[in-house]
């Protein structure tokens, strides 16, 4: 299989099972420009399963940086509300969403930490609406990502550099099965696989989860009436699909005001075109109490003071340290990949679907079952071969899940 045909399955994969567009459909798609060849293919693939309309926003790079050095300050604090509006009429009327992601994880390298902590908050106000049309699964949405030379450059800096973009499209190949006989067959077959963790886990109704590990000491209560979700999902009109291409996890949401302890990272968070590397977070009673890091402090602070609830978990996920894209020994520096070769867990908001009846739930609704509410939902990787994972039932009594990076069941 040449090169140009794995691209064809990729399109594919990332159109039929993906956000998996219906006859009639309208689909979304932001894209960086040096995605052009394989974002025609989304979009001529996307039509030959009957897609109504297909919108491509383009984004590039050298413009973003190019703002970024010489806008003013006030730019900053502005979104245009054209898009935002336009996406969320774009929901309102059932449109797929899929976002080809290949920025370069250095993009914003020595811009002032106040001007990405206020473009992104800016962002995150405009498009409340429109996020709650994705973080309820209310319609279908998926992420995919493609190199770009900045990207490759960055991941295999000891690969030649005519060399590297070629080697990031293998490591992507291998991560989304394209290098299957049958993608599609495994993907179901993968699917099936998490589906049986997350069945699990909902038996057990664990009422919370004790972390240990180097630098981590940590217990997360799991907020009444969670749900473990694993990677299909389904829209409010039963339409299956997989928001994440890659996806090892199995996930759900933690209760706002229940974790305690201290958690530390284990693989550099790309976050606002800069990376945060090896930094800690300690908790009390859900909230980020001291913060440190070795690289990317300020950038970090800034995340976690975006709103009230930046300061609070909204995800707790399980991916075992034994996975296609750990086993590779690669840092992709793109939260994608490297969430999905680790446990992880995010900062922000959380999913709705998370808890029983969630999906038809007020904002105020989800806050008072336990679920926080904030403009960001970040992930972050604290996943090793040296972290053990305890469940904790009602009865206090502790059964592992997790040991040594793996589960133990």
């Amino acid at each position: 299989m040449n090169f140009q045909e794995k691209l064809e399955r990729y399109a594919a994969l990332a159109v039929e099972v993906g956000v998996n567009v219906q006859p009639g459909q309208t689909l979304v798609v932001t894209a960086s420009i040096s995605s052009a060849p394989f974002v025609r293919m989304v979009v001529k693939k996307a039509y030959e399963v009957g897609a109504k309309n297909v919108h491509v926003e383009w984004n590039d790079d050298v413009v973003t940086r190019t703002k970024y050095e010489l806008a003013p300050d006030e730019a900053f604090n502005e979104f245009p509300q054209w898009r935002a509006q336009g996406w969320e009429d774009m929901a309102k009327d059932n449109a797929a969403f899929l976002s080809i992601v290949a920025s370069n994880p250095d993009l914003l390298k020595g811009i002032k930490p106040e001007r990405i902590a206020n473009a992104n908050k800016a962002a995150g106000i405009a498009l409340k609406t429109w996020r709650t049309y994705t973080m309820s699964d209310k319609v279908s949405w998926s992420i995919v990502a493609v190199p770009s030379p900045d990207w490759a450059a960055k991941v295999f800096p000891d690969v030649a550099a005519d060399q590297q973009e070629d080697t990031l499209w293998d490591a992507i190949f291998a991560a989304t099965r394209i290098n299957e006989p049958d993608p599609v067959a495994a993907w179901k077959s993968h699917i099936e696989v998490l589906d049986t963790k997350a069945s699990h886990l909902n038996e057990k109704k664990f009422r919370a989860l004790r972390y240990t590990g180097p630098g981590t000491d940590l217990t997360i209560e799991l907020a009444p009436g969670h749900i473990w979700i694993s990677a299909g999902s389904e829209n409010a009109k039963g339409d299956i699909f997989v928001a994440n291409m890659p996806t090892e996890e199995v996930f759900t949401a933690p209760l706002r005001g229940g974790v305690n302890g201290t958690v530390t990272s284990t693989k550099p968070l790309s976050y606002g075109g800069n990376l945060i590397k090896d930094f800690a977070l300690t908790f009390k009673e859900g909230k980020v109490v001291d913060v440190q890091a070795e690289e990317g402090l300020e950038v970090l602070k800034n995340l976690i003071g975006t709103d009230e609830g930046a300061a609070y978990l909204g995800e707790v996920a399980l991916v075992p340290h034994r996975s296609p894209i750990s086993d590779t020994n690669v840092i992709f520096y793109n939260t994608l990949f490297d969430e999905n070769a680790s446990c992880h867990l995010a900062i922000g908001k959380a999913y709705a679907f998370c808890i029983e009846g969630g999906k038809t739930m007020s904002e105020e609704e989800q806050v008072a079952n336990g679920l926080n509410s904030s403009l960001v939902h970040v992930d972050f990787m604290i996943g090793s071969a040296e972290l053990d994972i305890d469940g904790i039932r009602a009865d206090g009594t502790t059964e592992p899940l997790f040991r040594g990076g793996n589960w133990a069941f």
